[in-house]
């Protein structure tokens, strides 16, 4: 049996608290309520019946922490401490349409003196699958009790790679069309799944080689970052820089396989 701390344990019990209900309502997802709070983007009372169970038990455990939460905004807390950031269902497009690839992502971030925050705990949990990704900075990133490793493959023809396409309200057409036609000829093939968080996971477990995506939110995106770090990936900006969230770009690899991602981007955006 694999350590960890006790963060990851409470991080892992309120993911497992939530998930039943999850998958209850997906099984009867056409009774679901449904609003729109935005272009092509839903939400449903399932986000937010899995946050609510979520948030009780980050705050049961650690009570003056603050939280960043996707559904229900930011709940200050003690600002010398640590804050959670939670996505309650990454993917609910995919729930809405039947479609089982969804998760539930909760990440720990440690705030510098300076302001800066720093991704400390991770884990991005599957509900329908019961795998549950986790890592610790400086622990390394683990699926249940087994240890994961970014993909070993080198070279571009032999890699599949995951993206985020955008759609109506979301993203830069023009930009990810030119990055597509950079990479696509390159590679063996590319998917798009729709969950970014799970998708990072998936590239930590070498299940993909690389990713990429932009107009992400720091939900989406904090849990799978320190995943693929820990598991020895680079995860950089489109710029190659370690400015991923403010910038909001996301290109994630193997050491090998990112130089090679990386000079293909940014060409195709010059």
């Amino acid at each position: 049996m694999v350590s960890h701390s006790g963060l990851i344990t409470v991080m892992n019990r309120a993911a497992r608290k939530a998930a039943p209900r999850l998958r209850r309502d997906y099984g009867e997802v056409e009774q679901l309520q449904v609003s729109k709070k935005g272009p092509a983007d839903f939400v449903s009372m399932a986000d937010q019946r899995a946050e609510r169970t979520i948030v009780e038990e980050l705050q049961h455990a650690r009570p003056d922490w603050g939280i960043v939460m996707e559904e229900g905004g930011t709940i200050e807390g003690d600002p010398a401490k640590p804050r959670w950031i939670v996505d309650p269902l990454d993917g609910t497009s995919n729930f809405l349409h039947g479609i089982p690839h969804f998760a539930i992502s909760i990440a720990v971030e440690d705030r510098k003196p300076n302001g800066e925050g720093e991704i400390t705990h991770a884990l991005v949990y599957q509900p329908l699958t019961d795998e549950s990704f986790w890592a610790e900075k400086g622990r390394g990133a683990w699926l249940h009790d087994a240890r994961l490793r970014v993909s070993a493959r080198r070279h571009l023809d032999e890699a599949l790679v995951g993206t985020g396409m955008p759609h109506f309200g979301r993203g830069n057409v023009a930009n990810w069309t030119r990055i597509y036609g950079a990479i696509a000829p390159e590679v063996s093939g590319i998917r798009r799944f729709g969950a970014a968080s799970l998708d990072l996971a998936w590239v930590a477990a070498g299940r993909m080689d690389g990713f990429w995506e932009d107009d992400l939110d720091i939900w989406d995106v904090a849990a799978g970052l320190l995943l693929v770090k820990e598991a020895g990936g680079f995860v950089t900006d489109y710029r190659g820089q370690d400015r991923m969230i403010a910038r909001r770009e996301f290109l994630a690899a193997n050491g090998e396989l990112h130089s090679k991602l990386h000079k293909l981007v940014a060409r195709s955006l010059r």
